[in-house]
């Protein structure tokens, strides 16, 4: 059953250059964004009236841009100056932005460039993915049958508004009673979660899979990665299996919607003693005062 929800109609979006109501945001039902899946997008962070790693969520939004050939007439820098009007418009302190770009109106066929001027906005609000008494005593995860995407089918480091393969995972996750789904690629090994990049600690060795295993290149991840080195914790971008996850001292998921979630149980298995591990509660806390500090770079 589906959960009703209602937009906040007082929040100012930002579409093609200007703010409008919630409500006034529309788009057209012949766009290619909406009927086929075509466009791309960054879901960015705001700690303390700041843009948490701007250049990082920019830069991958133009290369994704560039990725699936669409060019927009609005400059990076421009686009940052509306996300940084909307969160005085909006009076938003600490929250989140939807970035979305999407093929334009055209006809009723696949053909990207039958289409007019592709259509930008900003969406300002807030979010909160999980329960706060999962970021201390941990969340539990299924590994879904759905597999990641082929990377030679659709690339994860592609961060496209094409999500259908995650929600089919998350799926099997609500199904399952949980919140969070581990995919795996076409090859057996493990990816990531629907929406969240995976870390697991074995000994004293911090393990992600590597950018080769289906992923998408999380800006959270990369920072965790950077966090750990500077502390001195070996990280290791390799290829993991399931049975590594069942056998990991510490596990837990990262992401910019998810920030940092400790992991103590995944398809009915503890992650060592059920509880989150030291190594994760560590860098967890790392993850916040960073944010907390305003630093642009580590």
């Amino acid at each position: 059953m589906s959960e009703d929800y209602t937009p906040d109609p007082n929040l100012k979006v930002w579409l093609d250059g200007k703010f409008v109501p919630t409500a006034e945001a529309n788009i057209n039902v012949f766009s290619h964004g909406l009927l086929y899946g075509d466009g791309v997008f960054e879901g960015i962070r705001i700690y303390h009236g700041r843009i948490f790693e701007c250049k990082a969520h920019m830069d991958r939004f133009m290369l994704s841009l560039k990725a699936i050939r669409m060019s927009i007439p609005w400059t990076p820098q421009q686009i940052v100056d509306a996300m940084t009007e909307g969160m005085k418009l909006n009076n938003i302190v600490d929250g989140y932005i939807r970035l979305v770009a999407c093929r334009g109106v055209g006809t009723l066929g696949i053909h990207p460039f039958r289409t007019a001027s592709p259509s930008v906005f900003i969406i300002i609000s807030t979010i909160q993915m999980y329960d706060d008494e999962m970021y201390e005593k941990g969340m539990k995860v299924v590994t879904a049958a759905t597999t990641r995407n082929h990377p030679n089918a659709m690339s994860p480091r592609i961060k496209s508004l094409n999500y259908l393969n995650n929600i089919l995972a998350k799926l099997e996750a609500i199904d399952a009673g949980c919140l969070e789904a581990v995919m795996l690629n076409h090859e057996g090994y493990v990816a990531e979660c629907t929406g969240d990049n995976l870390f697991i600690v074995t000994g004293k060795t911090l393990q992600t899979p590597d950018s080769h295993c289906g992923i998408l290149d999380g800006i959270t991840r990369g920072l965790i990665i950077r966090l750990a080195r500077k502390r001195g914790i070996p990280v290791e971008e390799t290829v993991l299996t399931r049975q590594d996850l069942y056998f990991a001292d510490e596990m837990f998921i990262t992401g910019t919607g998810a920030e940092c979630c400790p992991v103590t149980e995944i398809d009915k298995r503890l992650i060592a003693d059920g509880k989150p591990g030291p190594i994760t509660k560590q860098l967890i806390a790392d993850f916040r005062a960073y944010a907390k500090s305003g630093r642009d770079e580590i």
